[in-house]
């Protein structure tokens, strides 16, 4: 007999008993199949005694069943009741006794939240859209140009994009503050490296002159030292260098692996490359967007264990990501769960939405849909067979596809049911340039 009492949302504490007759049979079992290879002094293997055996074993043996009892008990209880169990409970032995004709006992654990789907259909989705241009292309090459300039000195005058380099000296109530004084600093102007009404002052200096002007830091200011204050700021300028971009040749496109130099061909590659970065950068935002949307429609509790595991896999993943960079973390470090838990929050919400949406409307990802994503995805490297026969060679790796394509799925359904508004992006705002 069990019984099922309900301490929360999804908090809930089964009571149930283990009668002792149960525990007894498979103790002894085991006890006699310990005999055979127990050595104790003054016995022969094979040769101890029950009597010796349950008194050595008897209590370790007693736990361990009792503890597998539990475990088969509560599961054989979770289905009768048709429990969804998350996680796994937290058992508490309620009789002092372990010798007594019954054991009582509960467990606490939570289950899975019943998903309420609100009406798709009723809810308003904006979806962005853009289109390549060739001024796209072309930009794009420039910027891949400025990211090669070299300098040339000249005598001209500094303007912005060229390179300088000069002495400075700042003064805080005529005392030179931290971080305020520099020799031969090499800065290219324009670029926001330093402070605008900095590089307003250098603008059309000449190399040999030297200028001194006011200056107010702003208030948020890194430098709580001068944030929000008036300083003095005396510049020498040594030189300047104008900026010299790489023409756009045979040469050029070498340096970008075209091997054979052909800049028609390295303008298909850029635009290629823009198509899936557009094509990727669209897909993310619009499934972001579908995301709030059903996060909005749906009603559900977060089961707590899973926010917890989820918050414990993003706190790994951040340390992992932080040492690719070349973070260097110390063994053993951790970071605050805490901080973690809003994210990890709306990952499992979002989770146990998409496998209700995608059991009620048949959404499954279909082999030939994985097949399509992985040949896709191949194509940015440059042996995309290899990547293909990797990925299908995993079927963890392979998982990872098919949530994708479930994800993708959602996003088509839920766009063909809601009521959906185009927006036309700006590229600079797609690529993150704004």
């Amino acid at each position: 007999m069990s019984s099922v009492e309900t301490l929360g949302a999804l908090e809930r504490r089964l009571n149930a008993v283990i009668p002792q007759q149960q525990l007894r049979g498979e103790v002894e079992a085991r006890l006699k199949r310990l005999g055979r290879t127990a050595k104790l002094h003054g016995f022969r293997p094979g040769k101890v005694p029950f009597s010796i055996l349950q008194k050595q074993y008897g209590a370790q043996v007693h736990q361990e069943v009792l503890g597998e009892t539990l475990q088969r008990s509560f599961a054989e209880a979770a289905q009768e009741n048709s429990l969804r169990v998350v996680g796994s409970p937290r058992f508490e032995v309620k009789t002092d006794d372990l010798s007594a004709e019954q054991i009582e006992y509960s467990a606490t654990f939570e289950v899975y939240p019943e998903v309420v789907l609100g009406d798709i259909g009723a809810e308003s989705l904006e979806r962005v859209t853009y289109v390549l241009s060739e001024a796209d292309v072309e930009s794009t090459i420039d910027t891949l140009r400025k990211q090669r300039v070299t300098f040339e000195k000249t005598d001209r005058a500094a303007q912005n994009e060229d390179q300088v380099r000069i002495d400075f000296t700042g003064k805080l109530n005529g005392e030179v503050f931290e971080g305020g004084e520099a020799r031969d600093f090499a800065v290219v102007l324009g670029m926001g490296q330093l402070l605008p009404d900095f590089e307003a002052a250098i603008i059309c200096m000449k190399a040999g002159e030297t200028k001194s002007f006011g200056l107010t830091f702003p208030e948020d200011y890194h430098g709580k030292n001068v944030a929000g204050k008036q300083v003095n700021f005396s510049v020498t300028l040594h030189g300047v260098e104008a900026p010299r971009l790489p023409v756009l040749d045979a040469e050029f496109a070498k340096s970008l692996g075209i091997e054979n130099g052909d800049v028609a061909k390295l303008k298909i590659e850029i635009r290629d490359n823009l198509e899936r970065e557009v094509e990727n950068r669209l897909k993310a935002r619009n499934k972001n967007n579908v995301m709030d949307l059903l996060l909005k429609a749906s009603q559900l509790e977060a089961p707590k264990v899973l926010v917890e595991q989820e918050a414990q896999n993003l706190m790994q993943q951040s340390l992992h990501d932080m040492r690719e960079r070349g973070v260097e973390i110390p063994q053993g470090m951790s970071l605050p769960p805490e901080i973690f838990t809003e994210h990890a929050q709306r990952r499992v919400k979002l989770g146990l939405i998409l496998t209700e949406l995608v059991k009620q409307q048949g959404l499954d990802a279909k082999p030939e849909q994985v097949k399509v994503l992985v040949q896709n995805y191949a194509q940015s490297f440059e042996h995309p067979e290899a990547v293909v026969k990797w990925h299908f060679g995993d079927e963890s790796r392979l998982q990872e596809v098919k949530n994708m394509v479930l994800e993708d799925n959602v996003m088509e359904w839920v766009m063909s049911v809601a009521r959906v508004t185009d927006r036309v992006m700006e590229f600079n705002e797609l690529m993150g340039k704004n």
